[in-house]
């Protein structure tokens, strides 16, 4: 328990920025296109890193990325990309920078609007509450099925584990711990 008496998921105790972003984000429905798009890209940005150092460039990501508008980042050129190359405020590689632009193109081309695809695979909640940590998959069935679609339309860096930590973080699937007092809020 920390030291205003809320019992939290363990993992938002270990810093500051964790327990911020475990009380106002992370599990709360999120819509919009522009603004599920910002959160595919972070969660693409953070393959093999620690969440906390994606949450902390975050908002130097949404200066370089134009505030993660689809279309101004489809419409990113090669000085774009040596734009963000240069950009030590950023995780500087090639491969995701050109993933995320990719990403933002194909998002123009979902008739329906990348928020209401990606709803799409959200499951019904489930009948008990994770009691701890082990007790969290790292993909699920969902998961599994919205990366399929998602690079079966082009996206990239959309493996099924980046897409359920999408999917928790966007209030899609509510993983906070069965003591934790944002569980079901």
């Amino acid at each position: 328990m920390s030291e205003d008496n809320r019992i939290r998921c363990a993992w938002a105790e270990s810093t500051p920025d964790y327990r911020a972003y475990h009380d106002t984000e992370w599990g709360v429905r999120l819509h919009g296109d522009d603004a599920l798009f910002e959160r595919v890209s972070l969660e693409a940005f953070q393959s093999g890193l620690s969440w906390l150092t994606i949450l902390r460039k975050r908002e130097s990501f949404r200066a370089a990325f134009r505030l993660f508008v689809i279309a101004e980042v489809a419409a990113f050129g090669d000085s774009d990309v040596s734009r963000l190359m240069a950009d030590p405020r950023i995780v500087r590689n090639r491969a995701k920078i050109a993933a995320t632009i990719g990403n933002a193109r194909a998002a123009l081309e979902i008739p329906e609007g990348l928020s209401e695809l990606l709803w799409s695979f959200a499951p019904n909640a489930r009948a008990r509450r994770p009691a701890s940590l082990a007790d969290v998959p790292a993909t699920s069935p969902e998961s599994v099925a919205m990366a399929k679609e998602l690079k079966g339309r082009g996206f990239s860096f959309v493996g099924p584990t980046t897409a359920y930590a999408l999917m928790q973080a966007t209030g899609m699937v509510d993983d906070h711990l069965a003591d934790c007092w944002r569980a079901g809020r």
